[in-house]
Order: structure tokens, then C-alpha cells, then sequence
């Protein structure tokens, strides 16, 4: 079920660098560049009126990171103002695959492409993406 999704608007979100997320040599530690992309595709998912917390609530579902490709190519410092963003480039059937990339200035820092899956939040297995959440990123 992959959807022509070529013309689908690039959600963006701001992220400011903090001191927590820079290493020892004072740019951003690469793993936090994940957790940025995790609040852009959270963000995004809400922006379209899916809230995971209701999903698993009220029917059983969570979505989990299946595999993530990324690039890292320069370095953000602390206290830097980030744009990172989120678009879907595939749907499936239990699952969704966001381009992401963290800019600064239209500069790309970091770009990756992250698969999420839908599980029964029960048993942990793959289960379809319910039609209304499809029908609403379609």
C-alpha cells in the first residue's frame, strides 16, 4: 500500500541546542540527533491529530522505530536554533517511513530516513495502521 506521497508538505519543527545535548568537544553528541527526529516525527504525528499516548489508550497500538538510516555531515554547537523535519515518504501497510534532516540556515547537519512500525502494544507484533490514521497522512 505505498502511497504517491512525492507532493507531501515538509513539517518542521524548531529544536535549540543545550548544553545536555554537546559532548566533550562541545557539538551536538550524534545519539541526540535521534531524539531530535523522534520530537519532530511526534510533533508531526500531532500536527495531523494522532496522539500516541490516546493510540495505545484507546486502541492498542504504539508506534516503534524499525530502522534508521542517517548521515551525519556537519556539527551543531550549544545554544544553537535547529529546524528539523519530518516528511513521509512511504506508507505501508504496518508501516511509515519519514525523510528527516536537522538544518541549521537551510544548511543540512544531519539527514536520515526513519521507519516506524505499528505493533499491538500487547503482544509487540506488527499490526495494520488503522484506515482513519492512513486516510489523515494520505
Amino acid at each position: 500500500m505505498t502511497s504517491g506521497l512525492s507532493d507531501t508538505a515538509v513539517f518542521n519543527w524548531p529544536v535549540r541546542v543545550y548544553y545536555e545535548d554537546t559532548d566533550a568537544g562541545g557539538v551536538v553528541f550524534y545519539a541526540n540527533y535521534l531524539k531530535f527526529f523522534e520530537r519532530a516525527r511526534t510533533e508531526f504525528l500531532r500536527s495531523y491529530g494522532v496522539e500516541q499516548d490516546a493510540l495505545v489508550a484507546e486502541q492498542g497500538i504504539i508506534f516503534v522505530v524499525r530502522s534508521v538510516k542517517i548521515d551525519y555531515l556537519k556539527p551543531a554547537r550549544f545554544n544553537e536554533l535547529l529546524a528539523v523535519s519530518a516528511k513521509i515518504i512511504e506508507i505501508k501497510k504496518t508501516n511509515l517511513t519519514f525523510e528527516q534532516a536537522v538544518t541549521r540556515h537551510q544548511q543540512v547537519l544531519c539527514a536520515g530516513e526513519v521507519r516506524i512500525a505499528c505493533l499491538d502494544a500487547r503482544t509487540m507484533k506488527p499490526k495494520p495502521i488503522p484506515f482513519a490514521i492512513l486516510e489523515q497522512l494520505s
